[in-house]
């Protein structure tokens, strides 16, 4: 598949049919950091305050796609992302996680949790297991994890 087009096989002839990258045309969330490379996006989740995005700037599908010099680069990034949430808001865990089942473009979601959010134990995206109570992350949190990232991507 290419950002823009992908071919289906089917009891046709396989044709090409259109698809837009939503991470090649968009950014993806609040725009907290970047370089040559990739970005750290924030998602405005109000259930889930801190969610970040590290994406990479091209159209890759798999980490194994990258080269090694890449792979690495990327992932120091997701670090640096995963430390400076834990600095600036102390979550109870974190989890990181590249699916890319629904967005086939390379990034990493790095959530913040906390013990009475609405999902946990169970990842974000499972079946909701209680009403969380709402956070007052949100003010200045952008600044906070910009600063963060800023200091540890320096």
């Amino acid at each position: 598949m290419s950002r823009r087009g992908a071919w289906i096989r089917g009891s046709l002839p396989i044709l090409k049919i259109a698809m837009i990258c939503e991470f090649c045309e968009q950014t993806g969330g609040r725009l907290l950091w970047q370089n040559d490379r990739c970005r750290i996006v924030l998602v405005e989740d109000p259930d889930y305050p801190g969610f970040c995005r590290v994406i990479w700037k091209h159209h890759v599908r798999e980490m194994t796609d990258l080269s090694k010099r890449n792979r690495a680069h990327f992932m120091s990034i997701v670090f640096a992302a995963e430390e400076s949430l834990r600095a600036t808001m102390q979550p109870d865990k974190i989890n990181l996680a590249s699916l890319g089942n629904m967005t086939p473009h390379l990034h990493w979601h790095v959530i913040p949790r906390v013990v009475d959010d609405k999902h946990f134990p169970g990842p974000i995206w499972g079946p909701v297991k209680r009403q969380s109570p709402s956070r007052n992350f949100a003010n200045g949190l952008a600044d906070r994890l910009g600063t963060a990232l800023l200091i540890r991507l320096a």
